[in-house]
Order: structure tokens, then sequence, then C-alpha cells
């Protein structure tokens, strides 16, 4: 990938989901000059560095008291927020796991119902010391995003139904789905009020609806006018919408 963008685009971080959250996949991207963001195991064994108290005197011992994220120190605490009858604390520090080979940073998200007291946290991680926690939950929440398009991309646009084989026909068939993600998306964002529906499915229906419409208008010994036929364009194109706009008056 760095390959084919040739430095056009600067790359500072590689985001990956918690598959990837460990050493190998760390070490890869520090070889191509990369930071990882990524997640760890809900279960983790994270160690606070160990500090000296004996300045003048050698020590090489390096990992100090284990992390229990149960009763965070209060000193790793940067953010609190209360939305209905949750309560989210957000810290961060730089800890030591075992199987990795340098310090992260580490990013802790706590969710605590404050009726029940039922607990529930997310470890994220990057490789970069100096990189704020708010950043890390944002570029970490991109994640999603990238998830959506491969799921529109197989369930509107034919992903995972091509039949090809060849290297040159596979590239084809996945370049295409994946243009057809970015072009409807596209039309949803550009369409004026609510024309294009609110779903890929929407688009889809008006599409289909438009070309049947189309096709039947050229049977016709002689062509509608306008108005009666924009308003047949627009009753054909409400079948099979998820999200249905207000019928015409003229058609009602």
């Amino acid at each position: 990938m760095l390959k084919l963008l040739g430095g056009m685009l600067p790359l500072s971080y590689l985001l990956l989901d918690g598959h990837f959250g460990n050493n190998a996949s760390l070490q890869m991207a520090r070889r191509l000059n990369l930071h990882l963001i990524s997640k760890l195991r809900y279960d983790s064994a994270l160690y606070i560095p160990y500090q000296n108290p004996d300045p003048d005197r050698k020590c090489r011992r390096k990992y100090g008291d284990k992390l229990d994220i149960s009763n965070m120190p209060a000193q790793y605490l940067k953010s609190s927020t209360i939305d209905g009858p949750t309560l989210t604390d957000i810290y961060q520090a730089q800890l030591l796991h075992k199987e990795f080979a340098q310090p992260l940073n580490v990013v802790i998200l706590v969710k605590t119902h404050q009726s029940t007291n039922a607990r529930h946290h997310v470890i994220l991680f990057t490789s970069d010391p100096d990189l704020d926690y708010d950043k890390v939950i944002n570029f970490y929440s991109l994640r999603f995003q990238i998830e959506f398009n491969f799921r529109d991309a197989k369930q509107f646009w034919s992903l995972e139904d091509f039949m090809n084989v060849s290297q040159k026909a596979v590239t084809n068939a996945a370049n295409l789905s994946f243009f057809m993600v970015n072009l409807s998306h596209h039309l949803l964002g550009t369409c004026p009020g609510k024309d294009c529906g609110d779903s890929v499915l929407d688009l889809k229906a008006i599409c289909r609806g438009s070309k049947y419409v189309a096709e039947i208008i050229k049977l016709l010994p002689e062509k509608p006018e306008p108005v009666l036929l924009a308003q047949i364009f627009q009753s054909i194109s409400r079948l099979g919408r998820i999200y249905r706009p207000p019928a015409c008056s003229n058609l009602s």
C-alpha cells in the first residue's frame, strides 16, 4: 500500500482491529515507520513501569505493580462523562505488557452503570507515546467506517458474490464494488431533500423504478405530458423503498 501511494499521502498511523493487537503487528508497523493503533484483550496483564526509589542505586527491575482496572489510580484519569445512567471514565498511561518489546501508550475506557454498578471496559493502545487519549479513541473509531464500507460492498454491490478467479477479473470486480459504494454515498449526500432516500436500498429502488418507467414509456404511442411523466416517475420510484416519502398530492 505504501508503495502504491508513492509518498503522495504522508501516513503516520496504521489502524488494525483487536486481532492484530500484538507485538508482531506493532514491530511490523514500526519497521514501516508507522505507529500502530489497536485494541488489547479485555483481560490483558498490564504493568506500571517500576520507579526506582533510590536513583543512586542501579536496579534491573522493569515491571512494577500490575494494573488493576477495577481500581484505577486517580492520576491516570483524563475524562469523566455521564450519559443517562452510564458513567464513562477514560484513563491514559504509559504501561508495560510482557509480550510487547516496548512501552505502550494505553487508553482505557471504563463504563459503569450507576444503578447496577455493572462495569465494562475497553483497552486501546498505540506505539506513539505522545498521542492524546481523545485522538486514540477517534482514530480507532474510524475502523467502523471501514467495516461499514465492506458491509455495503458485500450486501449491495456483490463483493462476495462474483465468481471470477483470474487476478485481473477479481481486481476489476472488487474495484467496481467499492466504486459503487463511493458513488452511492455521494448520491445520497448530494440529492436535495430526500429525493434519493435515506439508504442504499432506497437509492437502488429509485434507479430501478426509473428504469422501468423509461422502458414502459418507450412502448406508448405518445409520450405523456412532462407534469404527468414526473408524477409517474415519483410514484413508481416509491415502490420498494424502505423510507418512503410522502405521496404526491395529485396521485393520492
